[in-house]
């Protein structure tokens, strides 16, 4: 029985406790470095000191407090920002006029662990205990904070679940930007997307084509850097090496320093937080590493904790982009006074022995150090970021509470975390420096950065000068400015080339090296024919086909025009042997006129002989035409006077020939052939024979003439003005009825070369006949393997040498018996020859 009531009374116990549930604080109580009561709290972490001390875990007893040292002058003046604005809000009579703001700010010492601690007793009251039971109330409708990147996605992370809006002043990386992950946080700083885009514009602007890149491995660091890498691809930057570190990874940091050293590019984009670059700023300096241009983010960029002993001569000049900066008024008076007398607890002299307060003195004394310390103030960049987060929450609460300017607000509505949200999405004022505050769909606010630049001061300090702008509400063209002028480099010297490969000169083309990045090239001189008339050209552009590349490979020039000339030593050459044979036939003739009654010139059918030498005058005459500048007039006339000049040579030897067969015949006892070919009928079969060739060239001009021609085949650096063939069906029955007649004419005289005549002309005309053919045989292969003005010359050769064949063979022994024998040009000696 007794075990019976027992367990009901257990029972009823359970039931009660299930009807009023109660809870309970596990452990003891976090407590804020600084807290105000007000009406509606907002909550806030920054990490005030840097580096945290665990203690000895032992499971035998209670867990010690967690010891943090190393104080961050950056992120306490973002506390103090945060209690400067929340005063300033309360007495603003316009914004939230019978609401006051409290606030509760905790030191997460840089940890995540910590970070928890903070983020856990920011969602709970801490007198919840004392009443037994949850109200189901947000203790804070809204969170400031954190600074770094991974810290705050842990901070989102955690909050989520229960809505509450957490506003960073300094978190940049653009995972945060991911609305579906992260749908209650907001930022008062731009996300990283910009800024990383920025760099690449910046090294792209100055020329620097090489470059080195190290990075903090954290969601900042990572993220940034993935947007870096891929926008320097896009603009043409190759990086030389990309390596990252932690801050608790001192053996990897080591390596890092020595890729740097290794290195060749000049300059170095540090995508770090500011404890990482403090990390590798103090080994850079221990390694003595200098003359690097660093660029910058605004994570370090304007840090007072990067100004040390000797961090000059290894950042010295270097550039970055850096918050906007703004001057709140009041703030620095504040710091230094209102803030120690009003908001720090220590300043309080009535403490309770074991109170939050008293805890708070023992554990934060290093931060009275500060107390009358303003001078980094006006670089405190970030500050207005946490000025602009309070303000957009009081703005939202303002429009949440439905509070009427100079009236009231509505003080008996309880505010749920999501509405906070729903209104800050909307929210838009101006702060009263000037800047407009909106939220983007992203919930950052509009990119604006400051370029500054590493200068040393008149007194030797280190000063972040600004030298120009970045500002994405501006069109696209107008976003980055900056003026080189103001800028100081690297060791103080001219701005650093950085390069992997020398620029590729006009006349020239990049060759990616094998293995290596796009910006590792060898510099190839365009082909023949082909330039680049820009630096750093991908490829050769081809010349039209009239010009060709100069010797520079850097323009197209007209090519050169090969003819023939007259003023050049083969034209002048051909010309006097020209006008030498012309001269000699001429002179032939004379000779003959003057001896047109003596026994050798009448016997060797002086009529025909007159007509020959004619016609080798002409054809000495024509290879005239062959030379010069090809016109329309010439091209015509060289060709159509070649072909009649040779057919009347060639008819008039034929004619001769049939003489020398005919007398033969006639001297045979009652022979009468010579009636049949007599001087009427020689004159008529030269008539009729060179008709025939006129008639040829006639219709060949007539169908398809030769005309001037640019043979840009045969050479590719020069244009051969040459005369085209136009028919060639016309062509070669010109050049075949010719060699028809000198076959003819040759078989003739080899068959009367046997005349029993001492003085017979068949041999001579037999022998100029294979001289005649033997030089237009070798002219067929001489023709069609010669180059350019070649070819012409050629031509014109075979036209001379056959020429002077046809006079020398046939009359120089005629002019010698004339000359140098003249007792035998008598008749009775020709005639006593021929009774031989």
């Amino acid at each position: 029985m007794s075990v019976f009531f027992c367990t009901l009374l257990i029972f009823f116990q359970l039931y009660a406790k299930a009807e009023k549930p109660i809870c309970i604080m596990m452990g003891d109580p976090k407590y804020p470095l600084l807290s105000k009561e007000g009406d509606i709290s907002i909550g806030a972490v920054f990490p005030v000191h840097s580096i945290e001390t665990l203690p000895l875990f032992k499971f035998t007893q209670k867990p010690q407090l967690l010891s943090c040292s190393s104080v961050s002058i950056r992120d306490f003046r973002m506390a103090q920002i945060m209690a400067f604005a929340i005063e300033e809000i309360n007495r603003n009579e316009s914004l939230l006029p019978n609401v006051s703001l409290g606030y509760q700010i905790y030191d997460t010492c840089g940890s995540g662990l910590s970070l928890m601690g903070a983020n856990m007793a920011l969602m709970n009251v801490q007198e919840f205990a004392s009443r037994g039971s949850c109200n189901g109330q947000s203790p804070v409708h809204a969170i400031i904070g954190e600074t770094e990147s991974s810290n705050t996605v842990i901070l989102s992370r955690t909050t989520g679940p229960f809505k509450i809006p957490v506003i960073s002043p300094s978190a940049s990386c653009e995972c945060l930007s991911n609305r579906k992950e992260y749908p209650y946080f907001f930022r008062t700083i731009a996300s990283d997307y910009h800024q990383s885009r920025a760099l690449a514009y910046i090294i792209k602007y100055f020329g620097w084509s090489w470059v080195g890149a190290v990075n903090s491995d954290n969601d900042y660091g990572n993220h940034g850097m993935a947007i870096f890498l891929s926008t320097a691809e896009k603009e043409g930057v190759c990086v030389e090496y990309s390596v990252k570190f932690q801050r608790t990874e001192p053996e990897k940091l080591k390596k890092v320093v020595d890729t740097i050293k290794k290195g060749t590019s000049k300059v170095i984009v540090a995508f770090l937080t500011e404890f990482e670059m403090k990390n590798l700023l103090e080994y850079l300096i221990i390694q003595n590493v200098t003359g690097l241009q660093v660029i910058g983010v605004e994570a370090w960029i304007t840090a007072n904790s990067m100004i040390k002993p000797n961090s000059f001569h290894v950042l010295g000049g270097s550039l970055g982009f850096a918050v906007k900066k703004l001057n709140i008024e009041g703030f620095e008076d504040y710091v230094t006074k209102a803030f120690w007398e009003t908001a720090f607890p220590c300043s309080q002299t009535s403490q309770k022995e074991n109170s939050q307060y008293k805890l708070i003195c023992n554990i934060y004394r290093d931060l009275l150090v500060l107390k009358n310390d303003n001078k980094d103030v006006p670089e405190q960049r970030y500050a207005s970021n946490v000025y602009k987060a309070v303000y957009a929450v009081a703005h939202s609460l303002h429009n949440i509470l439905k509070c009427r300017e100079n009236g009231a607000c509505e003080t008996d509505m309880k505010i749920q975390p999501q509405q906070v949200v729903e209104a800050l999405r909307k929210v838009n004022f101006t702060i009263k420096m000037g800047d407009c505050v909106w939220f983007d769909s992203t919930g950052a606010v509009v990119a604006q950065y400051e370029v500054v630049n590493w200068q040393p001061d008149y007194n030797g300090s280190i000063q972040f000068k600004p030298v120009g702008y970045y500002d994405a509400s501006l069109p696209p063209n107008q976003r980055f400015v900056i003026n080189t002028e103001n800028i100081i480099w690297a060791g103080g010297q001219l701005k650093p080339r950085s390069v992997c490969s020398e620029n590729c000169p006009p006349g020239t083309r990049k060759a990616v090296q094998k293995g290596r990045p796009v910006c590792c090239y060898d510099c190839i001189p365009c082909a023949e024919g082909e330039i680049s008339n820009e630096t750093d050209s991908n490829n050769c552009k081809q010349c039209p086909g009239e010009y060709w590349s100069n010797a520079e490979k850097n323009k197209c020039v007209l090519k050169a025009v090969e003819f023939l000339s007259f003023k050049e030593l083969m034209g002048i050459v051909l010309v006097f042997f020209s006008l030498l044979g012309a001269g000699l036939t001429t002179l032939v003739a004379i000779l003959f006129y003057s001896k047109k009654d003596t026994p050798i010139v009448k016997a060797n059918n002086s009529e025909l002989s007159f007509l020959l030498l004619f016609s080798l005058m002409l054809c000495f005459l024509c290879s005239l035409t062959f030379i010069g500048r090809p016109t329309e007039w010439s091209c015509m006339l060289r060709h159509t006077a070649f072909g009649i000049t040779f057919v009347l040579c060639i008819s008039c030897v034929l004619g001769k020939t049939i003489v020398v067969l005919m007398a033969f015949k006639a001297t045979l006892p009652g022979s009468d052939v010579m009636k049949w070919f007599g001087p009427i009928q020689q004159r008529l079969s030269v008539l009729v024979i060179t008709i025939v060739q006129v008639l040829i060239c006639v219709l060949w001009l007539a169908v398809s003439p030769p005309l001037p021609y640019k043979n840009t085949k045969y050479f590719k650096e020069k244009i051969i003005l040459e005369c085209s063939l136009g028919s060639t069906i016309g062509f070669s029955a010109a050049l075949g009825y010719i060699g028809l007649l000198a076959i003819l004419c040759f078989i003739l005289a080899f068959l009367a070369r046997t005349l029993p005549d001492k003085f017979n002309e068949a041999k001579f005309i037999t022998f100029s006949m294979i001289i005649f053919c033997a030089v237009w045989i070798t002219f067929i292969p001489s023709y069609l393997s010669s180059p350019g003005k070649l070819t012409v010359a050629v031509e014109i050769f075979a036209i001379l040498a056959s020429s002077f064949g046809l006079l020398f063979c046939i009359f120089l022994p005629k002019c010698y018996i004339i000359m140098c024998k003249p007792e035998q040009n008598t008749k009775l000696h020709i005639i006593g020859k021929l009774n031989k």
